[in-house]
């Protein structure tokens, strides 16, 4: 790796408090509403109505079980690419915009696949995790992929998966056929443009056969420390590795030495860095019924009266660098300096939906699923959440993982929750609900937690408490931990 001077003290600035001016409104959102586009669908399908494609769809999930799951890895990009060769390069077969960071990574997603449809181009979008279905990873046009289509597709790439099988010292893993699914579904499509989410770090996760041209980076934290690196700095190395020669950089706000590993990294690839705060950020938020009101800037100028109907300053960011990616997708501040459409952008934003995500799934009283599953993503649900939501007292359901730094989550909900019910999900990565409840009570207090093993008594003992006395009129529940307690508490609830 060639050496460079460092020329980035002052191009680094330790501005990564964010504070943006907050006039608290209690209505505004209605006309804009009423003027956006078709809403992003719930985005979360339900099983298959028809029995023989149910059968055949579960068939394939557990086809997929017998491989590696997502957290066993063998860094190395060798099988995806083996796998891309044989099926003739599908991912080369449309332009990129490729997402990594540590939070906020598939609500911006979903945001730039929303603005590109609305510039009416056919968009393919890869995320990970689902919440429910499996179906939810790979998407077409803003709505996830049919389920006979998911069936097909795997059936058509299993012949060339086997070969590469054959071929590797370790099979394909579970997540390095999805991603051979989605380039492939996508190729077929065909798309104008792919949105895709890395899986985990950058360099060598599957996804990083494509040549993004242009590469979003979410906001850098610690989490995947065993793979990734204990520091900021370290985990940016890894995801740097999306950075391509030529490409176009959009950089949320990140911590310092993270901030400066991506601009060393760009300088290297001879890469256009845009900055959150600098070249691109949020002017101003006001909180607005069902969601926020902002001014963002862009890369072509400055764009007012924008409806997010999502909770929480982290998405008014999440948006400020969804635009500004699908603004470098058009040349906006290289080629052309003009703004794009604003209509068209308020259109878009006001359609978009991310399930898990500060998602209100009840009311009386109000439970709000929250996907958060590391420290920093639980205090951004925290903010959110008080911002957004009066509630007089708020009832946590929290249950992880048990490779997450679990306590610094906790830590990051003490203030906010009055009791917490602690749990556990099926997941065989679930941390046993006891030894949870241990931490919890360190961090909490033996009064303040109660145990319910099983999600479904973990949720109907929130309820209770949040309705059990009169006074607490305003109570809520927030069901919280990980993507998979939140996706069966959704289906629990009565939304899958």
């Amino acid at each position: 790796m060639s050496e460079h001077p460092d020329p980035f003290d002052e191009i680094v600035d330790a501005e990564t408090d964010r504070d943006p001016d907050l006039a608290v409104i209690e209505a505004g959102s209605r006309t804009l509403r009423a003027q956006a586009g078709v809403p992003q669908s719930d985005a979360v399908p339900a099983r298959p109505a028809d029995p023989e494609v149910d059968k055949a769809l579960r068939e394939v999930e557990a086809d997929l079980a017998t491989r590696w799951g997502e957290t066993k890895l063998e860094p190395s990009v060798a099988r995806i690419s083996a796998l891309m060769d044989v099926l003739g390069e599908p991912q080369r077969a449309y332009p990129s915009i490729h997402i990594t960071g540590t939070n906020g990574k598939t609500s911006t997603a979903r945001m730039i696949e929303a603005l590109l449809g609305a510039f009416d181009l056919r968009t393919g979008r890869y995320t990970s995790p689902h919440v429910q279905s499996i179906t939810e990873r790979i998407s077409l046009d803003g709505a996830p992929i049919e389920a006979e289509r998911f069936i097909e597709t795997y059936r058509d790439i299993k012949p060339y998966v086997e070969m590469v099988d054959a071929s590797q010292e370790y099979r394909l893993s579970f997540f390095e056929v999805l991603t051979g699914m989605a380039y492939a579904a996508f190729a077929d499509a065909p798309v104008d443009v792919a949105v895709v989410e890395v899986g985990m770090g950058g360099s060598w996760d599957a996804t990083n056969v494509i040549d993004g041209s242009v590469a979003v980076v979410t906001p850098i934290s610690l989490d995947h420390t065993d793979r990734l690196g204990s520091t900021p700095a370290e985990i940016a190395g890894e995801k740097a590795g999306i950075i391509k020669q030529g490409a176009t950089v959009i950089l949320a706000q990140q911590p310092v030495d993270a901030a400066q590993v991506m601009l060393k990294k760009a300088v290297e690839a001879d890469a256009t860095v845009a900055r959150e705060g600098m070249e691109f950020g949020v002017v101003s938020r006001e909180i607005a019924v069902g969601g926020q009101l902002l001014t963002l800037r862009g890369l072509g100028g400055e764009y007012e009266q924008i409806f997010l109907p999502l909770y929480g300053a982290h998405q008014a960011h999440n948006a400020a660098v969804a635009l500004a990616a699908v603004e470098a997708f058009f040349g906006v501040g290289a080629e052309q300096a003009r703004a794009l459409d604003v209509d068209t952008i308020r259109k878009a934003f006001a359609s978009v939906a991310s399930p898990g995500r500060l998602e209100v799934v009840r009311r009386s009283p109000t439970v709000v699923l929250d996907a958060a599953h590391n420290p920093a993503g639980a205090q951004a649900t925290a903010a959110g959440i008080t911002e957004s939501f009066g509630f007089s007292r708020l009832i946590g359901v929290v249950g992880t993982s048990g490779d997450k730094d679990v306590r610094g989550l906790l830590e990051a909900f003490e203030p906010i929750f009055a009791e917490i019910v602690v749990t556990q999900n099926s997941s065989d990565r679930a941390m046993d609900a006891d030894e949870l409840a241990a931490m919890a009570v360190e961090v909490f207090g033996d009064e303040r937690v109660v145990v319910e093993p099983r999600l479904d008594d973990a949720l109907e003992a929130a309820i209770t408490l949040a309705e059990e006395e009169a006074e607490f009129a305003g109570a809520g529940v927030l069901v919280t931990g990980s993507v998979i307690t939140v996706g069966e508490a959704r289906l629990l609830l009565g939304r899958g």
